[in-house]
This record gives structure tokens, sequence and C-alpha cells, in this order.
């Protein structure tokens, strides 16, 4: 069920779900959390439709923020959808305009499920500090997602500088396999060193970055970044060690081969995750992702020194 609601009010907005749970029988018993989604406008269906599948395992309240004109006449515009066009949740999209185009608290104060815990995502459109706005204010994580800036390289870096306890980043997200299989590789070899680490991914995949410094900051060792403009994601992680190297090879998309010293090579399944499924894994937790944390800030602080800096 879709109800639009033009020019109206954030308390007739809470009125009008009320009226709709009265008269259709929606509840919002077992929604565990709100999702504020922020968002540029014309950017949000993408988003709310990984939110809609994201929410059949964490069932909540998605706020929608689309950004809007400025310099329109004030006004606030919008709908409501419940039941099969919106999962396991509800959803509320606001189009602000004029003095109410900014993506403020005050705009989903009055709509934010009592006693529940508050998760801000800017997936198009990376705040100057997500935990100084208004809403990562009031948040308990703050979800951004470097992959859709100009420069993610540079978004990284912005991150870096500007983390505070509660900040995560789908970039980082789309990491959880790969650091899953390289983990275990490790877990069946002898302790022989890893002396070099190489990671090699598109010139425009911020994940690339991301497990060169997860990998330079666990192991300590010189790490190489290799760039490839025509490529996809990351593409290959390669282990130098005395006793025999380990190459993590994804050539495509899908499947990947993982080779090893004295063991056959292996053929494992590394897809790409989706949106859907890395929206899912950072609503399983609601507690601050130290790795994370420590990967952003000293790991790739510590990687770009050793690149020179700026490369």
């Amino acid at each position: 069920m879709i109800v639009d609601l033009p020019n109206t009010t954030t308390s007739k907005i809470s009125k009008e779900i009320q009226s709709m749970r009265e008269q259709g029988g929606v509840v919002t018993l077992g929604r565990v959390l709100t999702l504020v989604v922020l968002t540029k406008g014309g950017y949000e269906e993408e988003a709310i439709e990984a939110a809609n599948l994201a929410s059949r395992e964490h069932p909540c309240r998605i706020i929608v923020l689309a950004e809007g004109e400025a310099g329109e006449a004030t006004r606030l515009d919008a709908q409501i959808r419940v039941g099969g066009d919106a999962g396991a949740s509800e959803v509320i999209v606001l189009h602000g305009y004029g003095e109410l185009g900014s993506q403020s608290e005050s705009l989903v104060s009055a709509l934010l499920l009592p006693d529940a815990p508050i998760v801000a995502w800017w997936p198009h459109g990376m705040p100057e500090v997500a935990s100084q706005t208004s809403i990562g204010k009031i948040a308990h994580r703050r979800i951004t997602d470097s992959a859709n800036e100009a420069n993610p390289r540079e978004a990284l870096k912005h991150i870096s500088a500007s983390f505070a306890e509660g900040d995560t980043d789908l970039a980082w997200t789309r990491l959880t396999n790969w650091r899953i299989q390289l983990a275990a590789a490790f877990d069946q070899l002898d302790d022989s060193p890893v002396t070099a680490v190489t990671v090699e991914g598109a010139s425009d995949s911020p994940s690339t970055l991301l497990l060169a410094a997860w990998l330079h900051k666990a192991l300590q060792v010189p790490t190489t970044v290799i760039e490839d403009p025509a490529g996809t994601g990351i593409r290959r992680v390669l282990l130098e060690r005395p006793g025999g190297s380990i190459e993590l090879l994804r050539p495509g998309v899908l499947e990947a081969t993982l080779t090893q010293p004295e063991q056959p090579v292996q053929h494992i399944s590394l897809p790409r995750r989706s949106l859907q499924d890395c929206l899912s894994e950072e609503l399983r937790r609601l507690d601050p992702d130290e790795v994370f944390g420590e990967v952003i800030t000293e790991g790739l602080q510590s990687l770009l020194a050793s690149e020179g800096g700026e490369s």
C-alpha cells in the first residue's frame, strides 16, 4: 500500500501511519531499529529497494530523506509505503523543499521508533563529518559508501581524518568474504612469515585500498597496491613467503582460485556482494566496528605513508 501526502507535516504523517495501522492491521511489533536514509533526489529508489530486502532480516522503520531544492517554496511532500511495498518495514519517504530542503533531525524526530536504535545511511553524497551532522549526532551507527563518491580514494582519506566511533563504510563490508578466505588460508599454513603483500584491483575500488590497509596493519610488511583502470572490484591478493606464496585470484566477479604451497588449486565461490547483503550485515551489529576503526585510521594512514602519501 502506498499513500501520498503532498504539502504535509510530520505530525500529519505520524497520524496517517497510526490510521493505516488501525484500519489495515499494520503493526510495528518486532521493529528492531529505525534506518534513516539520507540521499540525493533521484537516487532514493535503489536505496529503498536494498533497505526493503534487508528489512526481511531486520524489521525496521525506514525513513528516507531525499534532499530537495533550497530555492523552491518551503513545503514537505511525503509518501508512506507499507505491506508488500515495504518488505518487512514501514517506509516513509520525505522530500523537503525550501527551508525544509536540508537533511535535519527536525524532519525525522517525530517519526523515529521510540526506544529503538537509529542507523543513518548515506548511500550517495558523503557528508563532511558524518558524526557531526544533525542526524549523525543521534545515530548509533553511521554508514557511508565511498564507492559512490567521485574520488573513492580521497573519500577514504576523508573518512580516516574524520572517523568517530560508530562510523563504517560499505567498501569495508564488501571485504568480508575476502577476509574470511584469507584468514582460513592462514590457518592451514606453517609458521613461515609473510614478507610482502600485493593487492590488485580496480582503480575506482576503495575496497582494494582497504583490503591492502587491513593486511598492511595485520602483517606489518611492505604492501603494494596495483590499480587497474579497466578492472572491477578486487582482483588478486598475493602473500609472499619463503615457504611458498599464497595467491587468491578472482578474474571475474563470481569465482576465485586459491593457490597455496603443496596443495592443489582450490576453486572458491567469491561473488561480488550485493548492496542488500552489505546493508544486512551492517544492520546485524549496532556496536562500533573496532577493526574497521583501526584499519581506516592506523592501517590506511600507514599504507599511504609507505606509498609516498598522495599517490
